[in-house]
């Protein structure tokens, strides 16, 4: 598995400076979002046991899926600001910037284009919350309100956006290192003092579009202050009605995504109860942190290396994707594993052993985001190309599968979070293979050598996770110094044998080299 820099034309200087320059961006990108996973998953963590206790089950759970519900609204909101990002991202080298800020005035004429759609099914949405929660009625107007104000932060946040698309574009993502991180922490801060002055979900709700209207006023600012050609222009109806070609096929793709995301919450609250689904999001909190972990890879390498799926330079594409592949396998593995031994230990001193689901649906859960984390690695690659039709269709038959499966095992078979976890997997399971075959077509990998690059990491897999399993449930902790040191250690001894027993001989290396470089970048 071949590095970035190994495969350049040594004779290249422009072509070396060139990979220097990606890996280094690519470095810093991975470090401020990482340091935006740690404040935010830091504030869950201090946040969701404050509003449990403020909130109570009911009314916690009820917040979880009107979180989730509204955010799928996003995709009637036209997914302009992601269609920018990409569209941005494709053409990095061009120094076209009549059309890059051409490209800024089609994403809010899109935006505007969307937004009597969103309001009229953000305000039905809201009205109706109530009856799709099974609210009793001294709840009801507080559900509702809560929900109008979730709509008006999607409503807003696909305009705010913009700027943040427009960073993330030109692989300057880490320029808004810190002040993000502070956005994170003042966000969660705002919220715990809602709730705590006794506004309930409603105060809650103002609190996050509060902040989401901060941040989109200092995003603004970083990129007037590091992106050259930042502005406006006006887009001529040609280029409007390609955008919105584009758009429409990410707000189809928004849609896949929130139901592979959120399609587990909304399917557990209406089949079973929202008692559950605060069980189900509580006990899922460590491996979501897990997924957001490797999407920060992800979404620190994927700029950069739109630069060279625009240039067409599949071949250096294709083995950066083959170390990110490599890197996702074993961070899920590590982690995953560690879950299985401390997850128990951890909901217990975090919100009380009546929140922790059990050790198979622990499992499950696990399994479902590793899964879902190399799809979306696959996702982003196709993104690249800015041919998303395909893609979006088979997401589109994956996510409805997945849903309807979840439903029947959770409402008809009475299966809980198990049946949920079982439905979503196999549902899901569509693209687990059609993704690698796509992207294997783009750069020209066969379906065979995919296939068996895939044997090994696999079985070592299943004895880690067969090991991981006989410790789960039993390990306990009662301080959490002893659950961190614990948990550290078995993420280092687990990650270090994945590292060798999964891995083959040229991945060990290229990841060792990757890693050496983006050291010394980023020192």
């Amino acid at each position: 598995m071949p590095t970035l820099e190994s495969t350049l034309d040594p004779r290249s200087a422009e072509e070396a400076g060139r990979g220097h320059q990606l890996t280094r961006r690519a470095a810093l990108n991975s470090l401020a979002a990482g340091i935006d996973l740690v404040a935010r998953v830091a504030v869950e963590l201090v946040l969701n046991p404050l509003l449990v206790g403020r909130l109570g089950d009911h009314l916690y759970g009820a917040w979880r899926v009107l979180w989730r519900f509204t955010g799928s609204l996003s995709a009637v909101s036209g997914r302009s600001s992601q269609a920018l990002k990409w569209s941005i991202a494709n053409r990095q080298g061009s120094r076209d910037y009549r059309e890059k800020r051409e490209l800024v005035g089609s994403a809010v004429a899109v935006w505007l284009l969307f937004l009597p759609i969103l309001g009229l099914i953000g305000g039905g949405l809201a009205w109706l919350a109530p009856s799709l929660l099974g609210t009793s009625p001294e709840f009801q107007w507080s559900v509702r309100w809560t929900a109008a104000l979730l709509v008006a932060h999607v409503t807003l946040s696909s305009l705010i956006d913009i700027p943040r698309a427009i960073l993330q574009g030109e692989n300057l993502g880490y320029k808004r290192i810190g002040l993000s991180t502070a956005l994170v922490i003042l966000g969660g801060a705002l919220m715990a003092l809602a709730v705590t002055m006794g506004t309930g979900i409603v105060g809650v709700a103002a609190a996050n579009l509060a902040n989401a209207l901060l941040t989109g006023i200092l995003f603004m600012r970083i990129v007037r202050s590091h992106v050259a050609w930042a502005g406006i222009a006006r887009p001529t109806m040609a280029a409007v009605r390609s955008f919105v070609g584009l758009s429409g096929w990410f707000a189809v793709w928004k849609l896949v995504m929130q139901a592979m995301l959120a399609g587990d919450v909304l399917v557990l609250g209406i089949a079973d109860s929202v008692e559950s689904v605060t069980t189900y999001s509580l006990t899922r909190f460590a491996p979501e942190a897990v997924l957001a972990g490797v999407a920060v890879i992800v979404a620190g390498l994927a700029p950069g290396l739109g630069g060279l799926v625009g240039a067409g330079d599949w071949r250096v594409a294709a083995r950066v994707r083959a170390e990110l592949m490599a890197l996702t396998w074993l961070v899920t593995i590590g982690a995953g594993a560690t879950l299985l031994v401390w997850n128990r230990a951890f909901i217990e001193l975090w919100v009380g052993s009546a929140y922790y689901a059990g050790t198979v649906p622990t499992l499950l859960i696990v399994l479902a985001v590793m899964q879902f984390a190399l799809i979306r690695n696959d996702a982003r690659v196709i993104d690249l190309t800015l041919s998303i039709r395909g893609k979006v269709l088979l997401g589109l038959l994956s996510a409805t599968l997945s849903v309807a499966l979840a439903a029947v095992f959770v409402g008809h078979f009475g299966g809980g979070i198990t049946g949920l976890c079982i439905g979503i997997i196999a549902g899901r399971a569509i693209l687990t293979v059609a993704y690698p075959r796509h992207v294997g077509r783009l750069f020209g990998l066969s379906w065979r050598r995919q296939l068996a690059g895939v044997l090994r990491p696999a079985a070592a897999a299943i004895l880690l996770f067969a090991i991981a399993l006989l410790g789960a449930g039993s390990a306990t902790a009662s301080t959490w110094p002893t659950l961190i040191l614990a948990a550290s250690v078995t993420f280092v001894a687990i990650t270090s044998v994945s590292f060798f027993l999964g891995l083959s001989n040229e991945g060990r290396d290229a990841l060792r080299r990757r890693a050496r470089k983006v050291l010394r970048l980023v020192a």
